[in-house]
This record gives C-alpha cells, structure tokens and sequence, in this order.
C-alpha cells in the first residue's frame, strides 16, 4: 500500500520534471566492458567525498562565526562543547585531505591511462580546473581556522604575491580585503569558501560527468592501439557494438564499493585522529612563529623553505604558473598516438618522479622552518637617510624597529610591509604621547605590544619615530598647546634629510 503511494508520487514528480528518462539514459549509457576495474574508481569516490563535504560544511557553517574576534573562539566550542562538534570537524578536515588525494591518484590514472587524448581533450581540462578548485577549497579551509598557523601563513603567502612585479601590491590589497591580515580577509575567504568555490565545483563537475557521458569512458589502453583524429571515433564505438555493457548495475558496482571503503577509511580516520586544529589564537606580535600549512600544500611549503635566496622570488613566482599552463596544454600537445603506459615510458618516469620528489618534501617539510627572506623582515637595510644625524636614543629607536621587525608590516623609505601605514611620515599623524598609546596599546588593527617592549624601548622607539615627517611639513602637536616659534627648529633633520 505504502509502496503503490511511493510509486504514485514518484509517477507525478517525474511527469513534471522528465528526470526519469535522463537519469536511465545515464545508467544504461554503454561503457568498454573492461573499465569494471578498480583503477576506475577514484573518479567516482572523489565524487563522493566531496557530498559528504557539501553536507558536513552545512553543518559546520550552523555553529561557525565568520569575523576575526569569534572564528577561534566557535571552533573550540565545537571541539570541546557542542555534542559530537569535534567529530563533526574531523570529517570536514580529513575529507579534505581525501578529496585532495583521490583527486591526484585519479589525475594519475587519466594520465597513464591515456584518457586526456583525443576526443577527451575538454574532459581533461575541466578535470584540472577541479584539481585546482580542489586544492583552492582546502587552502580557503585551512584560513577558517583563523588560528596562529592559518594568521601566519596566509601572510606568507601575501608576502609572496606582493612580489609579483606591477600587481603585487594589488593582489594582495584584493586577497586580504585591505593592506592588511583582519576581519574582512575572514569573511573574504568564508565568501569563497562557502558559495563561489563550491558554486564552481559543483558547476565544473556537471560539465565534466557530461562529458563523460557524452564522449565516453576511456577504454583500457592496450599497447598497440594508436589514437587517430580520422578513425578512433569510429574505432570506439564499434568497441561498444563488440564489448561493450550498461554502466549499470555491472560497471558500476566497483564504484560503489570503493566508495563505500572510502568513506569508513574517513570515519574511522576522523574517529581516531580527531580534528584539525584550531592552533593557538592568533596573535601578531608572536613574530617567531614557524607556520605550516596542512598536509596537501606541506611539500609547496618545504620547497619554498629549501630554495636558496637568489631563487626564491623567480620560483615562487613562475613555478606554479608554468605548472599550471603545463596541465591545461598536455592534449593539445600529446593528443593522439600510443595510450599504454607500457609504450609511454617517459610517462611513467615523470609520474614516479612527481611522486617521489612530493613524497621526500612532505616528509621534509614536518621539520623544515619557514626560510625565505621576506621584503618586510629584519634583514631589509634601514635607508641611511633615516640615520644621518640621529641622536643615540633616536638611533636605538631605530635599531628596535629593525630586530623587532616591526617593518614586516610597517614599509621605511618604500621597502617593508603592506599590512600598516608607511612609517616616513607617522610624525605627521600622531604625537609622541600618542605614538606612545599606539605601541603600548594598539589600535585600529595593529597589536598591542606593551607586554613585549619595556619602557626604555618604547621610549627609544618613539624618539626615532619623532624624526620621521618630511622636509617642510611640521610634525603633529596637540592642538591644546601653542605651536612652537619656527625660529627655533628641530635639532635634527627631518626623514629623507642628509
């Protein structure tokens, strides 16, 4: 009875919406009868992660408060006090790790199989474009955390886009919503995290099951068979007419075990390893913090640490990029002849070196400190103008800026950091009562470093911060006292001046 009611409904939906005949035109599409094999099912089990994350991110999205001053704060309640929040968490982290690596073996596989060829061209690319939304969607989900390596890292990597010549400046203002790391960069990248990256992923995933379906499943590659532009098409579907078989029930029932696997293997990951994080709080003025990204982004991360000085800003720069064009130009540049990988020898290197070499600097990158010279650290010279005729507290003011890298978010002379205001000019917005409140207390969105500085070196630090106005423009006073007589000037000479 309940059955027959079922079905009704199911009759009357299915009149309105003519879903049924798709849907079974999809199931009983032919495939090659030997794709029923394992080492098609990564695509399939990718697939699947990637609802469990739709579903798991709803629910996290519930608790979730997307702003600098709760983000951390909602993250600890979920681990230690919203009933099973923890595990909650734990399978929206690991799945992200899941989601990456079936994604890179089922890259492998397309890649040795062959399948990027003629006519799957477009079917590869959209598949690269979901590898890298992929990858961009476990990026912007590390940043959720908001926590000590996630505040850290993302400013590394600003600093590392504020080196691309002409833009620089630019893109990092756009990625961080501003000059520096706050509660806009949060609610940016929960932006992106949560409706334009999905939104993309679930579009890119559309397009590419109907390629899929449409152009058809890659058969196993057999040494010999040579892709030709004039006769594979043909070739291919008389491969159907021969041997070929419905993809439902028969072929896809690998991919629904698999898939099945897969999602205990995440369960019981997340049961026994527990979530991700949060880290410490945030905090800016920890300056020797040593951030590291999660698992998939580890071995970016340890090559970046291990390039020599000279190399940095060239690699970081034209690396991913040439990578990248590297991806989408491999149809178009190896779209016909052998398939096998037996035949393709050079592939099959290439593939045992990416995976060795990924392998070596994940396992580096758990123990390699963060290296590279940054434009706003310690080692960026002081310009000697700012020196030149400086008192001995004024000079240790500036030695102070200098080791406790305040020009890591503070550019002098236009070299240092974007995040805060230049400091050339700073007398000529704040008094030295209130460059003294500025560095004890903070405001705006700098820190308070009063626990970090005693008071001789507050008071070192703003005399030399006294001196810096340019020539001919008075520094800041309190308006409640007289200006000084302009027959007496400062005795020593304001920023810029020999």
């Amino acid at each position: 009875m309940i059955g027959d009611r079922v079905k009704q409904v199911g009759r009357w939906v299915d009149a309105r919406l003519q879903l049924g005949d798709a849907i079974a035109g999809a199931a009983k599409h032919k495939v090659p009868r030997d794709v029923a094999s394992w080492w098609y099912v990564f695509g399939s089990a990718t697939l699947t992660v990637f609802i469990l994350q739709i579903f798991t991110g709803i629910c996290l999205a519930l608790t979730y408060v997307p702003s600098a001053a709760n983000a951390w704060t909602s993250l600890i309640y979920l681990n230690y006090h919203q009933p099973l929040g923890w595990y909650l968490r734990a399978l929206h982290g690991w799945g992200a790790n899941f989601m990456v690596v079936l994604m890179c073996i089922h890259m492998t596989q397309v890649f040795m199989f062959g399948a990027y060829k003629y006519p799957r061209e477009l079917t590869w690319v959209f598949g690269v474009v979901l590898f890298m939304l992929t990858l961009t969607m476990a990026f912007t989900g590390q940043i959720m955390r908001f926590d000590q390596n996630a505040y850290w890292g993302l400013g590394l990597i600003a600093a590392v886009m504020g080196r691309a010549p002409v833009i620089g400046a630019k893109l990092v203002h756009l990625v961080l919503g501003g000059p520096i790391i706050g509660g806009e960069t949060l609610t940016r990248f929960f932006a992106l995290h949560v409706f334009v990256i999905p939104g993309l992923l679930i579009a890119s995933v559309g397009v590419h099951l109907l390629l899929v379906f449409r152009v058809g499943i890659n058969e196993w590659p057999m040494p010999g068979r040579i892709v030709k532009r004039e006769t594979y098409i043909k070739e291919y579907h008389e491969l159907l007419e021969r041997d070929g078989e419905s993809f439902f029930p028969t072929a896809a029932q690998k991919d629904v075990v698999a898939s099945g696997l897969i999602i205990l293997a995440l369960l019981l990951t997340a049961a026994i390893v527990g979530p991700i994080g949060p880290n410490g709080q945030p905090d800016p003025t920890l300056i020797d913090t040593s951030p590291a990204p999660d698992l998939p982004f580890l071995w970016l991360f340890s090559l970046f640490a291990l390039l020599p000085p000279w190399m940095e800003t060239f690699l970081m720069l034209t690396g991913p990029v040439a990578a990248i064009v590297g991806l989408f130009a491999l149809p178009f540049i190896s779209g016909t002849g052998e398939k096998s990988w037996r035949r393709r020898p050079f592939s099959v290197l290439i593939v045992i070196t990416i995976y060795i070499v990924v392998g070596t600097l994940t396992w580096l990158g758990k123990t390699t400190p963060w290296s590279p010279v940054m434009e706003g650290w310690s080692s960026l010279a002081t310009p000697v103008n700012d020196l030149r005729g400086r008192t001995p507290l004024e000079l240790q003011g500036a030695i102070l800026i200098q080791n406790k890298q305040c020009r890591n978010c503070h550019s002098l002379g236009g070299e240092g950091g974007k995040r805060g205001p230049a400091l050339d000019d700073v007398a000529t917005r704040l008094t030295p009562n209130e460059l003294v409140r500025q560095v004890l207390q903070g405001g705006g969105n700098m820190p308070a470093y009063g626990k970090n500085l005693s008071p001789a070196q507050v008071n070192a630090i703003v005399a030399f911060l006294e001196t810096m106005y340019p020539a001919g423009q008075p520094p800041a006073r309190n308006s409640q006292r007289p200006a000084l007589a302009q027959a007496n000037p400062p005795e020593n000479p304001p920023a810029g001046q020999p």
